[in-house]
C-alpha cells in the first residue's frame, strides 16, 4: 500500500510517502510545502494546495492520514491550522484518496510507544524505521511521515485482527 502522510501548516505543510506491506516501510518521497511569504494567506493555501494535487497525482498513494487538529493557546494559529488541514481535506477528497486523521498523542504513540514524547524522538524513530542516515527535514515533513507510519501501523493492526474474527 502507498501512504502519503501530511502534517499541515500555515506556513509549512509537510508531507511524506511511503509504501508498505504493513511489515516493513520504503521511503518514496518527502518534502515541505510552502507558500510564497509574499503572498496573502488564501494564495500561499492555494500555491499548498496545488503542489499537493501535483504530489498526489503523481505517486498516485492509495490512502491519506493527516494529523488532526490539536489544541492551540494562540486562538488566530488555531483558525490558520484548521484552514490548512481544510485545504489538505479538500484536495485529498478532490483526488478520491481516503482520508484518515490521527491524534498528536495516536501518532506518538504509535511511533515512539509513548503518547507524550519529544518531537526529537519521533523524528529520531522516523529515521529509524526508514532506515535514514539522517533526521528527515524539515520537521513538517518528519511529522508528515509519522503520519504515514502510524496509518500503516493502525491499518495493519486492524487487518490482521479482522483476519482472525
Amino acid at each position: 500500500m502507498r501512504i502519503i502522510g501530511v502534517d499541515p501548516g500555515s506556513d509549512t505543510t509537510g508531507y511524506g510517502v511511503i509504501d508498505s506491506d504493513g511489515r516493513h516501510y520504503d521511503l518514496v518521497e518527502y518534502a515541505g510545502i510552502r507558500g510564497p511569504k509574499h503572498l496573502n494567506f488564501a494564495e500561499r493555501l492555494l500555491a499548498i494546495s496545488r503542489k499537493l494535487e501535483e504530489v498526489i497525482e503523481r505517486l498516485s498513494p492509495q490512502a491519506c492520514a493527516v494529523e488532526d487538529t490539536f489544541y492551540a493557546v494562540n486562538v488566530k494559529s488555531a483558525l490558520k491550522l484548521g484552514q490548512a488541514r481544510g485545504a489538505v481535506l479538500v484536495v485529498a477528497a478532490r483526488a478520491g484518496v481516503e482520508v484518515f486523521e490521527y491524534s498528536p498523542l495516536e501518532i506518538k504513540s504509535a511511533l515512539v510507544g509513548y503518547g507524550r514524547a519529544e518531537k526529537q524522538q519521533v523524528q529520531e524513530m522516523v529515521r529509524v524505521l526508514l532506515g535514514m542516515k539522517n533526521v528527515p527535514e524539515p520537521l513538517d515533513a518528519s511529522d508528515a511521515l509519522a503520519v504515514a507510519i502510524c496509518h500503516i501501523n493502525i491499518a495493519s493492526t486492524r487487518a490482521r485482527l479482522s483476519k482472525n474474527a
